[in-house]
């Protein structure tokens, strides 16, 4: 009766063993997959949150790099108020840089960045609208042109739909010939009654020096290879 009585004790033991095993094992897998699905979320929320940062950073970085785009003939705006339709219009800017729009008649837009452009909008609507906040968007670019004139392979006018810099617009340009004086070139940039002129020295800034000079090309920019 004993030896039974030990018997039925070690399989009961050996059961109970089982089950908290399989117990153990069971909770286990739970906490693991709980923290698999925690250490989940974790990663995602820290690649969006690193994401928005980027991105915010990104942001930052091109308005600090990239100048206001300036307005030119040609050009096609949409101007709008959200609360009223009267003054939501679709419009080119003429040939003189002008445009008529409601309240307020002739306009200059040319020469003018989107934001100075809504800025003066906004002020002269004020007259007659109460605190008006327009959009100002540029739909498309059409006038926005340079020149690449002297010795280069293929000299033309260049119209481009973005911006580039003084390498670029050369290579647009199919380079400089074997002629060219690659230390004297420049850029002729009009402002007002003003004309400014930019040395760029090629050698120099394929060779990583004076990089300041390779600058972003504007409406009607002239570069001169002599």
């Amino acid at each position: 009766m004993q030896s039974i009585g030990h018997h039925d004790g070690a399989a009961s033991y050996q059961v109970d063993h089982a089950f908290l095993s399989l117990n153990f094992k069971a909770t286990f897998m739970i906490m693991s997959n709980f923290l698999n699905i925690s250490s989940k979320i974790l990663l995602v929320c820290l690649l969006f949150s690193m994401t928005i940062v980027g991105d915010a950073i990104a942001a930052e970085d091109e308005d600090s790099l990239i100048p206001d785009f300036i307005i030119g003939p040609g050009d096609v705006l949409e101007i709008s108020h959200w609360q009223n339709a009267q003054l939501t219009k679709q419009l080119v800017v003429l040939p003189d840089g002008k445009f008529s729009f409601p309240l307020i008649g002739e306009i200059v837009a040319g020469g003018k960045t989107v934001k100075q452009l809504k800025a003066e909008l906004e002020e002269r609507i004020s007259r007659y609208v109460p605190d008006p906040v327009l959009s100002v968007v540029v739909l498309q670019v059409n006038g926005f042109s340079i020149y690449v004139i002297g010795k280069v392979n293929r000299p033309s006018v260049y119209a481009l739909n973005s911006n580039v810099n003084v390498l670029q617009a050369l290579a647009m340009a199919g380079g400089l010939n074997s002629f060219a004086k690659k230390g004297k070139i420049k850029i002729f940039r009009t402002e007002g009654s003003e004309t400014i002129i930019f040395p760029f020295d090629y050698d120099d800034v394929a060779d990583g020096e004076n990089l300041e000079t390779n600058i972003l090309l504007r409406r009607g920019d002239v570069i001169v290879v002599p």
